[in-house]
């Protein structure tokens, strides 16, 4: 888990670089199938999405997720393992990122349908199919191996920084 700001904006970046370039794919891949065009399509779409998942992760679903995380869900059974804790946050977050981001595709895509709410459940279920193996097997373990070797990387030289002494 980040300690401080700079470790969630590097997890962060990792997270949501990963989800939003697969994700993105996939979607295009379902709407258009694997044209000529494919990759020019997910790489003209990739920044504006990864902007609006990295705004959504850090400025929404992240807050509100830890909030009602360590507020209502968390318990004595999560606090003898961190990977319970992690795999928890990441499935809520999943959820709520795939909610948000179901509506920036649909938006930015004009894929309205016939039935907005219908064309959204559709698009926000097959996203959530794909989206949560693919944290959990596969970008989590992922952004948690990088952040650990830059966690274990500036632990000594935390460690050897001099401590200030209080009179």
């Amino acid at each position: 888990m980040p300690k401080n700001f700079k470790e969630e904006l590097l997890f962060t970046a990792v997270m949501a670089g990963l989800m939003v370039l697969v994700m993105a794919g996939y979607n295009i891949a379902l709407a258009d199938g694997f044209s000529h065009h494919f990759i020019r399509e997910v790489l003209t779409g990739y920044p504006l999405a990864l902007v609006v998942a990295a705004i959504c992760d850090l400025g929404i679903i992240g807050p509100g997720v830890k909030y009602i995380f360590f507020h209502f869900i968390i318990n004595d059974y999560m606090k003898k393992k961190q990977i319970r804790i992690a795999l928890t946050i990441s499935v809520m977050m999943v959820a709520g990122m795939v909610t948000l981001m179901s509506l920036f595709g649909m938006v930015v895509t004009q894929n309205f349908g016939d039935n907005v709410l219908l064309t959204y459940l559709h698009t926000w279920i097959f996203n959530l199919f794909m989206a949560l193996p693919l944290q959990l097997l596969i970008v989590g373990p992922i952004a948690r191996a990088i952040l650990g070797a830059v966690q274990k990387r500036t632990a000594p030289a935390e460690n050897l920084a001099p401590k200030s002494v209080e009179d």
